[in-house]
């Protein structure tokens, strides 16, 4: 292989914005490990690691843009290593009962959501379709890590984890409200092209 060849590659696989996206995907083992673990500690630690994974998701991606830095490598890596985190959130504050009775059922919206838009966009790609970003996805993304960083948060600072429970436990319902929305919109179009495409090969 050429060597030039060779170091463009290397730049793109280990710059930057890359390896903050690796680490977000290494930081999950250990984020679900604490919760095997009692005691104040580990939850501080899985929500230290939870918290400084969600600013590396803001980071790669600016930086990426701001560098020009941006790779296919790291558009495929980046939606990945967000759905593995909330998923592994989710499932562990599930595990050890911090999301329990009819909140479970927010929890496996915004799950089944996120399982839904990654085949629809996997679809779509296939179609050489994009599907912008809104909004409201944004604010669904704001709302699901705030409910998260709260229900994590919650034992910590609330001997009863009345309050804070209350806000991360609303949050929740208000992301999965949204993620219904938005993943309606991600369906919808996924249907409308399939509609097409099925109609080109009559």
């Amino acid at each position: 292989m050429d060597q030039a060849i060779y170091q463009k590659k290397h730049r793109m696989i280990w710059n930057l914005p890359n390896i903050l996206t690796y680490g977000r995907i290494l930081a999950i083992p250990l984020f679900v490990t604490c919760f095997y673990f009692s005691g104040e500690l580990p939850r501080f630690i899985a929500l230290g690691l939870f918290i400084t994974a969600s600013v590396t998701d803001f980071l790669d991606g600016y930086l990426a843009r701001a560098w020009s830095q941006q790779s296919k490598l790291g558009q495929m890596l980046d939606p990945i290593a967000d759905k593995l985190l909330v998923g592994a959130a989710l499932i562990m504050l599930v595990f050890d009962d911090t999301i329990f009775g009819l909140s479970v059922i927010a929890a496996v919206i915004i799950l089944s959501r996120e399982i839904l838009v990654s085949g629809l966009r996997e679809f779509l790609a296939q179609l050489s379709v994009s599907v912008p970003v809104t909004r409201i996805a944004k604010f669904k993304t704001a709302a699901q890590l705030g409910a998260i960083v709260a229900l994590l948060l919650a034992p910590l600072i609330d001997k009863n984890a009345t309050y804070t429970w209350v806000i991360g436990d609303s949050l929740l319902w208000i992301a999965a409200i949204l993620t219904i929305y938005t993943g309606f919109d991600y369906l919808r179009v996924g249907i409308k092209h399939l509609i097409e495409e099925d109609l080109k090969d009559e």
